[in-house]
């Protein structure tokens, strides 16, 4: 597996580009809309391989009737790195190797993007969202898409009471680093043109 993406998410898509443009010095660029999960992305590029999103539950979109991806449906605050995603060739294997988690395989797509990924049933990701969401891309990957704006993850770093069990899960993610601590929580490093920068 491979570090996919970055997720912040927020309660409108506004505000959540207004915090990465202040953050990073780079504004997002519209993504598009998720019918399935009832919700909108804007995206960042971090290289040939890696991107941010920035996810918020779309206004327009009618209630999916499921959980909503990332927790959004119980998302309050300011927006907020809380989420990351990884990419794998086989999704059946990886999910084997993974955290046990309640959910299905769902065949999703936006716009020109095709990908399978782990719908969970009750939208929580294991170790409070610091085990990623699992997708297998179906085509072209959105980074190849994405203008390049001189953005890398350096690293990321997640916290956790029981890091002790979920270091192994992770333990070949070369840019992933766990360390245990009471909150639940995760920090992107970020290298811009300016320097290093934080994201949490």
């Amino acid at each position: 597996m491979r570090l996919d993406h970055l997720v912040i998410s927020c309660e409108t898509l506004e505000e959540g580009a207004a915090a990465v443009e202040e953050t990073l010095g780079v504004r997002p660029v519209a993504g598009g809309k998720h019918a399935f999960m009832g919700t909108h992305n804007m995206l960042l590029s971090l290289g040939p391989e890696a991107y941010l999103e920035v996810i918020a539950v779309d206004p327009d979109a009618p209630a999916p009737g499921h959980a909503r991806w990332f927790a959004l449906d119980a998302f309050k605050g300011p927006p907020r790195l809380t989420n990351w995603v990884a990419r794998c060739d086989n999704l059946e294997a990886a999910l084997a190797a993974a955290p046990p988690v309640q959910g299905a395989i769902s065949e999703l797509s936006r716009g020109a993007l095709r990908w399978r990924m782990l719908v969970v049933e009750n939208g929580r990701l294991p170790f409070d969202g610091c085990y990623p969401g699992l997708i297998q891309w179906q085509g072209a990957h959105p980074a190849s898409l994405l203008p390049d704006v001189g953005l890398r993850l350096n690293r990321l770093t997640l916290t956790h009471v029981k890091a002790l069990k979920l270091r192994p899960f992770l333990r070949d993610f070369e840019t992933v680093r766990v360390v245990e601590g009471a909150k639940a929580g995760l920090v992107g490093d970020i290298a811009t043109p300016g320097g290093a920068v934080l994201l949490a």
